[in-house]
């Protein structure tokens, strides 16, 4: 019999993710006295998973092939500032500015992709390079060119519209570009040979490449994505608010991490899904939001986020290795 079985269920590397989401809300409603109610109708975490979860995607990717990337911390302010300075400061077409701004992203992944595929250094090494180099470059850049490290951004209707409205007044629009990215982003990885070609390389590099797959191109255009995606996310909140900042983004680097591998995916490659690292930005949002909505006292906020995702990742770790460890019978 083909049908569904509990082994296939666990298999699957959502399927500790499902459980984390479950856990969290769980232990809210148990011991923080959460209204299910006021948590789903708030905006706040919805907004957070959405912007965390357009990062995470292409650099969950990168993960289940095998690689990381940290410098995302420093592209999300490098975009925002870079749409800023053209169309704020220097008052050019806000497309001029949109267009610089993932040029930017575009520039740096592909740094990132070369210094990987010609060099030993680890990607975590080398991104932590470019993190650093775009930090220093954004914050003279800005200091040079404007004599600020805040610059205001008056972004036309359209444009407004399109990246940086609120729906209903609460949430943020990239929610759709969250959930329309995940759509491609799950086609991509599930449904094509680039898929595939990803799991390979994260699972044994040499072997995918003497079967054939590019995997040097495909590295780099996985930084590409990265970056790119990172700097995209700081260019929406300069859009949004209306101005943009040479600081802020780091604390993406250890949210999007943690949100990946609570989502299921493999640190070492070779092992994840999209709907996975979407559960995952969905769990760590509510986890690091959800706080907000209890009675409990907020000293107590970052143990039991700390807790809560500690135990959240466990969980995941140990169904994913029964699924690894499952041996299914034999059909007689």
């Amino acid at each position: 019999m083909n049908g569904f079985s509990i082994g296939q269920i666990v298999r699957r590397p959502e399927f500790g993710a499902v459980l984390s989401f479950v856990a969290v809300i769980a232990f809210y409603v148990a011991f923080g006295g959460v209204s299910l109610g006021a948590l789903f109708g708030a905006a706040s975490w919805i907004n957070f998973a959405a912007n965390l979860g357009i990062v995470a995607l292409p650099v969950g990717l990168l993960m289940i092939a095998g690689e990381l990337d940290i410098s995302i911390g420093a592209m999300i302010p490098a975009g925002s500032m870079s749409i800023a300075i053209l169309s704020g400061y220097y008052e050019l077409p806000i497309v001029i500015g949109m267009l610089g701004a993932l040029a930017f992203g575009v520039g740096v992944g592909l740094i990132n992709g070369f210094l990987a595929v010609r060099t030993s250094v680890p990607s975590l090494i080398i991104t932590l390079g470019t993190l650093v180099a775009v930090q220093g470059l954004v914050l003279a850049g800005s200091a040079i060119l404007t004599g600020a490290a805040s610059v205001p951004l008056e972004a036309p209707a359209w444009a407004k519209m399109i990246f940086g409205q609120l729906i209903l007044g609460k949430f943020q629009v990239i929610i759709l570009w969250w959930f329309a990215l995940t759509v491609v982003f799950g086609f991509a990885l599930h449904a094509t040979r680039y898929g595939n070609w990803i799991f390979a390389m994260g699972g044994d590099e040499v072997s995918a490449r003497n079967a054939g797959i590019p995997t040097k191109r495909l590295k780099i255009a996985l930084f590409v994505l990265s970056s790119t995606a990172a700097s995209f996310v700081g260019m929406c909140g300069a859009i949004q608010f209306n101005s943009a900042q040479v600081s802020g983004g780091m604390n993406y680097i250890f949210n999007t991490i943690v949100s990946i591998v609570v989502g299921g995916v493999l640190l070492a490659g070779g092992f994840g899904s999209i709907a996975g690292i979407f559960l995952g930005a969905l769990t760590f949002a509510v986890v690091n939001q959800g706080i907000y909505f209890t009675d409990i006292d907020r000293n107590w906020s970052n143990l039991i986020i700390g807790v809560m995702l500690m135990a959240a990742v466990l969980m995941n770790n140990t169904f994913r290795q029964m699924a690894l460890s499952f041996v299914p019978k034999k059909k007689k």
